[in-house]
This record gives structure tokens, C-alpha cells and sequence, in this order.
């Protein structure tokens, strides 16, 4: 995989020079990719949009044809139409698009034991990450950690006749795709009666997501495994959402604090704040069902944000905040290489009794890309100890974890401590005793502007209440 995205980052670089930036070229990966992959897997498209009457064109002949393949795919009645909808040729020249085309036929995509669109796009941006582009990784979490979650939530919806999963923040679907992924290896490969198929292909994968590129790629990865998700274009914060609830939620709001200005001013948020991520888990506590349960992954500076503290306690009032797991430093390089994020996982209609702690990351070497990646290994033992019941209910002993890295915080503790949950602290921090395993300078300063912008929103949010005349201008 690591020489295909170096092909295709390389050509990437001859493009710019015909006026294709990264965030294009990316996308018309996509549409290739896509037309690729459906020839192997045999998918039928409508007349003359298929991969091999493309690849056998060249000249303007070819460019023409793209052009009108896109056209026609956006104007398909079903799931095809929404996937291209608006989707135009950025290629003017017609031997960088016959490059591409044979560069793309060299690989048996759907050959690959990978989601290999996925990962290629992943590579991509990992790429222009490592040269600067910001926020290029907003759109994705890491497959492993991804693969913890899932393996922990059981997103199974044999069992109930109405079973909906939803990721909010979708990005490129990678949640999605993996809670389909896990349901294929449980049931050997995805051996479903008729009504269970038709169920599980149209009516089970819920998103939504800002962001139009990213909300393309995840129609194209589901179709291509055979499920026609509903994905919703749209903001999941400021716009209420419909009477829809669902069983699961699993989701990575986006970090940061850009375009959080100002409060949704929702009627079904208890707790008013500017705060995207705190705003985010308000409303995943909205669109769970009555016993559903979310797994969200949440930065540090959500857990100690002003708000927090009372969001967390509505949190743990109307749900059972049964786990946390703090994830090890570095496991979102090269997107947010300092950022510190952990997951929370919760059932709706529950009250918190308890809530253990997995820490990940106390004196664990931070994430590197090359010389300490993230391998499944980081997550064994949160798994083992997490146990089999996914709404965390399986018995549990701190004993389970070895280097006492498993802890239970009763709800009395939480309230001693505000229910600001990143004070649910209990291992010694190795590394600061030791002068040389400090966290270097740039981590150190990302953590502090971390803190900043947070504390900054806070206060601005505490201007606008005061409506004293200085807010600030847009």
C-alpha cells in the first residue's frame, strides 16, 4: 500500500503544476478509484460509464468522455446519483488523466485484504499532512483505534428488527465501514437470510457530515461493500435534528475550536456552550434511543474545558458513563501529533454508578509513524479488560490490568471532582522525573494552545452573555 499512495502521491506533485491542488486531485482519486473498483467487483453502471470503455480511450476522446461519465453517474436515480451529485473533471490535460488511468489498473484494489480506497486516501492526506497542510486529517481516526471501539460496542443488528447506527461527524465513513466489517467476520463472512440482507443494505448505516468530499467517500466506500447508507450533507450541532433515534453511536467530532463561536441554542441541550466537542456529546445523548449506547472520542481539552464539568454530570445523571480509555500520546500523528484524545463510552438511560478508567498512555513511548506505530497490540489489554458486554456490564477487577493500568472511580468521586474527568489521574507520570523524557518544545506549546483557545472560547462565550458590547466581530 505504502508504494501505491507513493505513486499516486508522486503524480500528484506533476498535477499541481497543471492547476490541480492536493484537495482536487484527491477527490477525482476517488471517482477513479471508485469505477475501478466496481468493474471487479462486477457492479453495473449505466451505459459507457464503465472503467473499461474509459481506460480504453485517449486524447480529448478521453477527457470528453470523463466529463460526461460524471454528468451521467450524478443524474442515476439511486445511491450512484447522490454519490456523484456535482462531481466535475478538474483534468484538462488528457495524458495526465490516461496516467492516472493506468496507474490506478495496475492494482486488483478489491484484491487487497484492506480497505484500500480508504487507506490510499488516508495515505494521501497523511502526505500532505507531513508537508503542512492543516487539517487534513479532520476527516479520519485511525483503523485501529477504530477496531477497538467496534470489537467493544458489538454494533450487531440481527437481534432487532429496527437496529440504526449512526456516526454524526461521519468523515470518510470509517466507523461505518468498520462496525460492517465486524458484522461480515462474526457471521462468517456476512451469511444473512433475505430480510436480514435487505434490512442490514438499506436501513441500518446512518452519518452525516459537513464536509461535501469526505461525505462522497463514505457513500462510495459503503456501496462498494454492498450498502446503501443515508448520509446526511449538513451540520449536526446547529441544525436540530429529525425524530430519528438510534442504537449506536459511534463518532470522532472534529478537534479544535475553529467556527465555535457561539451556542447552538438548542432547545435539547441542558448546558449552554461554545464548546464543539462538549456541544457534540449533548447531542449524541439526544439521538440515542432509551438503553443506546455511543463510544465518542474526545480531546483532553474537552475534559477540562469550563463547561465540562457540567455537561459531564448531566452526562452522568441520564447515562452510565461506564469506561474511559485515555489513548496514547501521538495516536493521531502526523494529523494532531500533540494532541491527547481518549474515548468514552456511555448507555443511555442509565445513572453512572461507576466509571473505570483505562490509561493508555502514562508512561507508555509516545506514537511515531515509522519507528513506534500503533499496532492492535496498544489495545489488547484495554479490550480483555473491558469485557464481552458492550454496554460495559461484564465483571470487571483492576487485577485484569497489569501495571495497575485499569481503575474504578466511584460516582462520588467523579462529583468530589467536579466531574472534570481528566482529574481521574492515579499512575505517576514516569517521564517527569526524568529531565530527558520531557515532552518536546512544539507538544509542549500545542498543549498550551490547546488550553488557550479553550480558555479564550470560554471567556468569549462569557462576553456574549454579558452582552456587554464586546464580542467579538466576525
Amino acid at each position: 500500500m505504502s508504494d501505491i499512495v507513493q505513486k499516486l502521491w508522486g503524480f500528484c506533485h506533476t498535477l499541481r503544476h497543471e492547476g490541480i491542488d492536493y484537495g482536487d486531485y484527491i477527490e477525482q482519486i476517488t471517482y477513479l478509484l471508485f469505477l475501478k473498483m466496481s468493474d471487479e467487483r462486477g457492479i453495473d453502471l449505466p451505459e459507457k460509464c464503465d472503467w473499461q470503455t474509459l481506460k480504453e480511450l485517449s486524447g480529448t476522446e478521453l477527457t470528453d468522455h470523463y466529463t460526461d461519465t460524471l454528468r451521467t453517474l450524478g443524474k442515476a436515480d439511486d445511491l450512484l446519483g447522490d454519490i456523484f451529485a456535482g462531481a466535475l473533471s478538474r483534468f484538462h490535460n488528457p495524458v495526465s488523466l490516461k496516467k492516472i488511468i493506468s496507474l490506478i489498473d495496475e492494482t486488483e484494489w478489491t484484491g487487497l485484504d484492506i480497505d484500500v480506497k480508504a487507506m490510499a486516501f488516508e495515505g494521501l492526506l497523511e502526505k500532505a499532512a507531513s508537508e503542512g497542510k492543516k487539517g487534513a486529517g479532520q476527516y479520519f481516526t485511525p483503523r485501529i483505534v477504530i477496531q477497538t471501539i467496534v470489537r467493544c460496542m458489538k454494533p450487531d443488528p440481527r437481534g432487532k428488527r429496527e437496529f440504526f447506527i449512526m456516526d454524526p461527524a461521519c468523515g470518510s465513513g470509517g466507523f461505518l465501514v468498520c462496525a460492517y466489517e465486524w458484522l461480515k467476520a462474526v457471521t462468517a463472512g456476512g451469511a444473512f437470510d433475505r430480510d436480514l440482507a435487505k434490512r442490514i443494505k438499506s436501513s441500518t448505516y446512518f452519518g452525516q457530515e459537513l464536509v461535501e468530499r469526505p461525505r462522497r467517500l463514505a457513500l462510495m466506500n459503503l456501496y462498494l461493500h454492498g450498502i446503501e447508507p443515508e448520509i446526511e450533507l449538513g451540520d449536526s450541532i446547529y441544525e436540530v435534528p429529525d425524530a430519528r433515534r438510534f442504537d449506536v453511536v459511534l463518532t470522532n467530532p472534529p478537534f479544535g475550536t475553529k467556527g465555535a463561536n457561539q451556542s447552538p441554542g438548542r432547545e435539547d441541550f441542558t448546558i449552554e456552550t461554545s464548546n464543539k466537542q462538549l456541544n457534540f456529546i449533548q447531542h449524541v445523548m439526544t439521538i440515542l434511543k432509551p438503553g443506546g449506547r455511543a463510544a465518542v472520542v474526545v480531546p483532553d481539552n474537552v475534559l477540562f474545558a469550563d463547561a465540562a464539568g457540567e455537561v459531564f454530570k448531566v452526562l452522568c445523571e441520564d447515562c452510565d458513563l461506564h469506561t474511559v480509555i485515555r489513548l496514547p500520546d501521538g495516536t493521531f500523528t502526523p494529523y494532531s501529533p500533540g494532541t491527547k484524545t481518549n474515548v468514552i463510552f456511555f448507555t443511555k438511560g442509565i445513572p453512572t454508578e461507576h466509571t473505570w478508567v483505562y490509561d493508555c498512555r502514562t508512561n507508555v513511548p509516545k506514537i511515531t509513524k515509522k519507528d513506534r506505530p500503533l499496532t492492535r497490540e496498544h489495545f489488547a489489554e484495554f479490550e480483555r479488560c473491558f469485557g464481552d458486554d458492550p454496554n460495559g456490564r461484564s465483571p470487571r477487577d483492576p487485577k485484569d490490568s497489569e501495571g495497575d493500568r485499569w481503575h474504578r472511580f466511584h460516582i462520588s468521586e467523579l462529583k468530589e471532582r467536579d466531574y472534570k474527568i481528566d482529574s481521574l489521574k492515579w499512575l505517576r507520570d514516569e517521564s517527569l522525573e526524568n529531565g530527558e523524557d520531557l515532552p518536546l518544545p512544539e507538544e509542549l506549546a500545542a498543549e498550551a494552545i490547546d488550553e488557550l483557545e479553550a480558555a479564550v472560547a470560554e471567556l468569549q462565550a462569557i462576553l456574549d452573555l454579558m452582552g456587554n458590547g464586546y464580542a467579538a466581530e466576525e
